[in-house]
């Protein structure tokens, strides 16, 4: 997976190509990234005070692989994340999310993109409290208005089992415990087979035994589902699950590291925070 770069252009909303990639039905041609960031910048306010949050960032994520974003706080994962989810707009270049342009789309397109196509995990679980766990997971299909089919209502229970809910399926967030909650979370994210899933700190609030659970069904929904994972993380434990391990610092990426060590991750955080000092 190389970073590249390439100018901004002007498209149709939906030119997988302009990745770089073949869009024949050759079965031998690569397969397109799920998201494309190609020079991308995001400045807040102007003048002498204007935070520069990316900074001519491109990167590739490829589908079905599990990458971890890391970096000190203040470095732009937050933005990174915000705006590879279409939920905040780049100030210059392209950002492709399974091959739609976020940057030349309306709100209301954005939004349409990011509701088929990107599951949401978050710190905070999030949940509606005043559902019980199965309706929390078949919420997102409602709102978008999508029929709760019988197809639909097994593949929930089937994820709800496989994640060792189905006998807490009607209970309350409020009955639950943290990993509990946060493995719904994860159901409501996987339940639609969403191209991506991003996932922000989601050990953050989790002890380590809720942690090692939550991280163990986001590699598996990898290696078992071929679902693509996007996660934020502060922690060398929850990144050394990750395929890839990208670092930014100041707006822009200055690591990319394919799957390493705890140890090895704090090394390289710390060899990256002495070079910086």
């Amino acid at each position: 997976m190389q970073v590249t770069t390439c100018g901004r252009r002007a498209g149709p909303a939906l030119l997988p190509s302009v990745v770089g990639m073949d869009t024949s039905t050759d079965p031998r041609a690569p397969i397109p990234p799920v998201l494309a960031f190609r020079g991308v910048e995001r400045v807040y306010g102007s003048g002498p005070g204007a935070v520069r949050a990316l900074d001519g960032v491109s990167v590739d994520v490829a589908a079905g692989q599990f990458t971890a974003l890391m970096g000190p706080s203040g470095s732009g994962k937050s933005t990174f994340m915000n705006v590879a989810a279409g939920l905040d707009d780049p100030t210059d270049g392209e950002v492709w999310l399974a091959g739609h342009p976020l940057h030349a789309l309306a709100d209301t397109e954005r939004t349409l993109v990011r509701r088929d196509h990107v599951g949401f995990v978050f710190q905070a679980f999030n949940l509606v409290p005043t559902l019980s766990a199965r309706e929390n997971v078949v919420l997102p299909f409602e709102l978008a208005g999508r029929a709760v089919t019988g197809e639909v209502r097994s593949r929930v229970d089937g994820l709800l089992e496989s994640l060792g809910l189905l006998d807490r399926a009607e209970h309350l967030p409020s009955a639950l415990s943290g990993g509990q909650q946060q493995r719904v979370a994860i159901a409501r994210a996987l339940a639609s087979e969403p191209r991506v899933v991003i996932a922000d700190e989601p050990t953050g609030n989790l002890d380590t035994r809720a942690s090692r659970e939550v991280l163990a069904l986001l590699r598996a929904a990898v290696d078992d589902h071929g679902q693509t994972i996007l996660m934020v993380t502060h922690d060398p434990v929850a990144a050394s699950h990750a395929d890839r391990i990208l670092v930014i610092a100041d707006g822009r990426l200055i690591a990319d590291h394919g799957r390493l060590t705890p140890g090895s991750i704090a090394d390289l955080l710390v060899s990256l925070e002495l070079g910086a000092a």
